[in-house]
């Protein structure tokens, strides 16, 4: 799923009118609260959650019926930053080098009818997602379960206009995946176990391979039909976006990657530099400039029956999580609405 990039200042300004607080006196108004329920009436979503934490304070808040604070779901895209992470911490360790191309790594893998593209991509460029390569949820809706090489053989029957102009594609990530497991001889999924899951007792965060139910505690995932989608391959995403978790967890991650805990404070500079994908995007996070003129970090992740947002302060001792429990929020304008009214310091 493409970063929500267009922010709806207008609505956003109304929304923020007509359900901030009066009575606080704290500088930042915790109106995020009040905006969730939206997600429900005009979002269209059968239930929707948040979990905010500001150093040891932690919010919770839920609308509809359905979701638990606890609940496990399907991140989505969101496991793109958890992957990044893997694989700027191999770069830490010389294990490998952003300048290295995919050739190197996994010959012969982007060999295709345009030829072998992998002499021309380097890693930063998968990170980045400005590789030019056709992502390969445009054919299986994400709904096919797929092996990596089967899911780049897909990519690879559609032309590549070549490296350099930004264009989400969650074939990138894939192929990532596919490095790391060749320069560690582990899974991406036993690395990030050992280098993030383990480290941060993130408890309810798994990478479930092929296993198609949840653990509990979890509630349902309905597709935007309403049809019943909580059992799910989760090789229709792969390294791209077959995260399990929780809102704690993810709360607890997104800030320890910020604050430094998992990179140096090079490659954590390296992780937010959006200059390759000119600003919109950089390896495995993506800035979003709110109407108040803040800037948060983060990532969303969408995958059949479930829609998740994390945003961060970027030294990450604010974080808010929020999920739904269907693919898509009906109303677009609700995603930045909702973000201002936490991040927004208060203006009377």
């Amino acid at each position: 799923m493409a970063p929500v990039r267009a922010m709806t200042a207008a609505l956003v300004c109304l929304v923020l009118l007509v359900l901030a607080p009066t009575a606080l006196s704290a500088q930042w108004s915790p109106s995020a609260q009040a905006v969730l329920p939206m997600l429900v009436t005009r979002g269209g979503a059968p239930a929707a959650a948040l979990l905010a934490q500001e150093g040891t304070r932690t919010r919770y808040a839920s609308a509809g019926t359905g979701v638990a604070r606890a609940d496990h779901f399907r991140a989505g895209s969101i496991t793109k930053t958890f992957i990044a992470t893997l694989v700027l911490e191999l770069a830490a360790e010389h294990r490998l080098k952003l300048s290295d191309t995919v050739e190197q790594h996994l010959p012969g893998v982007l060999s295709g009818p345009q030829g072998d593209v992998g002499r021309d991509l380097t890693l930063r460029a998968l990170l980045t997602h400005t590789s030019g390569l056709s992502d390969f949820t445009s054919d299986t809706q994400g709904l096919v379960p797929l092996s990596p090489r089967q899911a780049v053989r897909i990519a690879l029957t559609h032309p590549s206009p070549g490296p350099g102009r930004y264009s989400y594609s969650n074939t990138n990530y894939v192929l990532l995946g596919m490095v790391v497991e060749q320069v560690t001889g582990r899974s991406y999924a036993t690395e990030a176990e050992r280098r993030i899951i383990a480290p941060l007792r993130l408890t309810g965060t798994s990478f479930p391979g092929s296993r198609t139910s949840l653990p509990s505690p979890h509630g349902r995932a309905y597709a935007a039909d309403g049809t019943d989608v909580t059992e799910l391959d989760p090789r229709v995403a792969g390294a791209a976006g077959e995260l399990v978790t929780t809102l704690a967890d993810l709360d607890r991650f997104y800030a320890a990657l910020l604050g430094g805990r998992l990179l140096s404070p090079y490659w954590l500079h390296e992780m937010t530099d959006t200059r390759t994908a000119h600003g919109l995007y950089g390896m495995g996070l993506f800035p979003v400039k709110l109407s108040c003129g803040t800037t948060v970090w983060g990532h969303n992740g969408r995958i059949t029956g479930s829609y998740v947002r994390t945003a961060a302060t970027m030294d990450g001792r604010r974080v808010l999580t929020f999920r739904v429990n269907t693919t898509t929020v009906a109303d677009p304008g609700l995603e930045p609405a909702l973000l201002a009214a936490e991040f927004c310091p208060r203006t009377s």
